[in-house]
């Protein structure tokens, strides 16, 4: 006989709240990395070493919203959900659609992305480039964390036992004259797990960069960016000289340490990224998103 497993599956999330409260849980929305986390063979139910609590079907952890310039996503907002959603930028849409199989869109979650703190995470870079907030809800209240703070390293989180990531808030998503790009390099445009991923931000006011920001997945044991390096950029003319560009580079080839697996090189995955940095900043226009 299988092992029993405790699940609960509450109403409303003020009772699943109160629950997390009382027992450590482990918390499932779209299951789609818990189940292979914990798979234990064909046939045989997950081993999950904790009771199980459901919180996918919860309204209150489902709403996509704008508040002033802020974007707040729902953490059980499933990919596909926001690929429909029309306040979703178009950025965030494209990295979704490199993400799994539409069967696999349609169950996981942006919250789960996040939570599972993979350095291959497909959305990730994307987030940290919006300097995007998390709002974390327990019996307690709220409190917001950026997200460069709550991913800590390779699956650990800065997630107290008795709270919930509630929502995703995006500041300033809308800003005008913002321009946002995404790129994934794996062995297929979806379904396929990032070799190299990059996002990059950049807002240009008379012909001057107001705003620069660039992260990079699967280079690191988290997203590689550096704020110190960014700032560098800020108020320098639009095209970049070839020296702004090569001094940049060679910042980010000190700190892009990647390494060697089954799926890439680490020689590789830096050869690349710093391609598609190079490539990026060479681009002579943008035109806002």
């Amino acid at each position: 006989m299988p092992e029993k497993i405790t699940a609960y599956r509450f109403d409303y999330l003020d009772e699943t709240l109160s629950q997390l409260n009382k027992e450590d849980c482990a918390i499932v929305a779209g299951g789609t990395d818990v189940m292979v986390l914990h798979k234990s063979g064909r046939g045989v139910p997950p081993k999950i070493p904790k009771p199980v609590v459901f919180i996918d079907h919860l309204s209150e952890l489902k709403r996509v919203y704008q508040k002033d310039k802020d974007l707040h996503i729902g953490s059980c907002s499933t990919y596909g959900e926001l690929l429909e959603n029309p306040l979703i930028p178009i950025a965030l849409k494209n990295a979704i659609k490199t993400i799994a199989a539409p069967a696999i869109r349609n169950r996981g979650t942006l919250g789960g992305n996040i939570c599972n703190a993979s350095p291959a995470g497909d959305t990730l870079p994307l987030l940290y480039v919006y300097n995007a907030k998390l709002l974390l809800r327990s019996v307690n209240g709220d409190r917001v964390v950026a997200i460069s703070d709550f991913i800590q390293a390779p699956r650990r989180i800065g997630r107290n036992q008795n709270e919930i990531l509630a929502e995703i808030i995006l500041p300033s998503v809308l800003e005008e004259g913002s321009h946002v790009v995404f790129e994934k390099i794996g062995n297929r445009n979806a379904d396929a797990i990032a070799k190299v991923s990059f996002a990059g931000y950049i807002r240009i006011s008379n012909e001057r960069i107001d705003d620069i920001r660039f992260a990079f997945g699967a280079v690191g044991p988290t997203m590689v960016r550096s704020i110190d390096i960014e700032k560098k950029l800020l108020g320098k003319p639009f095209p970049l000289s070839d020296a702004d560009i090569d001094s940049i580079v060679a910042d980010f080839d000190q700190i892009i340490r990647p390494i060697d697996d089954q799926r890439s090189t680490a020689v590789y995955r830096k050869t690349v990224a710093l391609n598609l940095l190079r490539y990026f900043l060479n681009t002579p226009q943008y035109q806002p998103n």
